[in-house]
């Protein structure tokens, strides 16, 4: 049988990330069969020993996903050393442990991924999938096809080439423009890096899809949770 470390098996059970866990073992919190354990890495066989945390047993979660419109400004983290404002607060107090798939940074918007399982979570932000990400940026002026064949081609960067699947015109105005970005990767500010190597201001940056699941009329700072079907597009993905 199988073994995992004890933090880690609070963690894949859905009821809290794998450093909250840690806390809560360190308190004094947990038992594994009876026995306080305050060893994180203490081994439990997931499908044979009682584990309890304040007394109550653990059972696994039911998997919850949700998709939240991120407005910009808000920090993807539960909780932030400069005490900026996070996605949690679009969320209700009571809302059972979630943890973000992936990240958008601050100055970002759009769809954004939570789920208490963070199995599947791994797999849906795991690289070797190349899970499609479609963003929509705004960009100050008016790029030309130099421009957009650059983007496409993939550019420099100290720590190697940052590269989009596809980059193409939404629509133009008389002051700036809306690029689509399709990235099979998502580097840190992969977007925004790409866009200052040439220097090009981005106005706003917007994810509207994963995959095919598309963050739709969903307005923003609102959450819904995902529907089979929704889950399906992202499984099969």
């Amino acid at each position: 049988m199988k073994r995992f470390g004890l933090a880690r098996v609070l963690s894949k059970m859905g009821l809290a990330s794998r450093t909250q866990a840690a806390a809560m073992i360190a308190e004094g919190l947990v038992r594994v069969n009876g026995k306080s354990i305050r060893d994180p890495e203490f081994p439990v066989r997931m499908e044979i020993d009682k584990v309890s945390v304040d007394s109550r047993q653990v059972v696994a979660q039911e998997r919850i996903v949700l998709m939240l419109n991120k407005p910009r400004g808000l920090v993807t983290t539960r909780q932030d050393e400069k005490e900026r404002a996070t996605v949690y607060d679009c969320l209700p107090p009571d809302m059972p442990w979630l943890a973000p798939v992936g990240r958008l940074d601050k100055a970002s918007e759009g769809l954004l991924l939570m789920s208490n399982d963070p199995v599947w979570a791994a797999s849906i932000t795991d690289p070797s999938r190349h899970v499609d990400k479609t963003y929509h940026v705004q960009v100050a002026g008016l790029p030309g096809e130099d421009v957009l064949a650059r983007l496409n081609a993939g550019l420099p960067v100290p720590d190697g080439l940052l590269k989009a699947k596809a980059v193409t015109v939404l629509r133009s105005g008389a002051k700036n423009t809306w690029l689509e970005f399709v990235l099979e990767e998502g580097r840190n500010r992969h977007i925004r890096r790409m866009l200052q190597a040439l220097d090009i201001d981005v106005l706003r940056l917007v994810r509207v899809a994963i995959g095919r699941l598309t963050l739709g009329e969903l307005p923003k700072g609102q959450w819904r949770v995902l529907t089979g079907p929704e889950l399906a597009l992202l499984d099969n993905a």
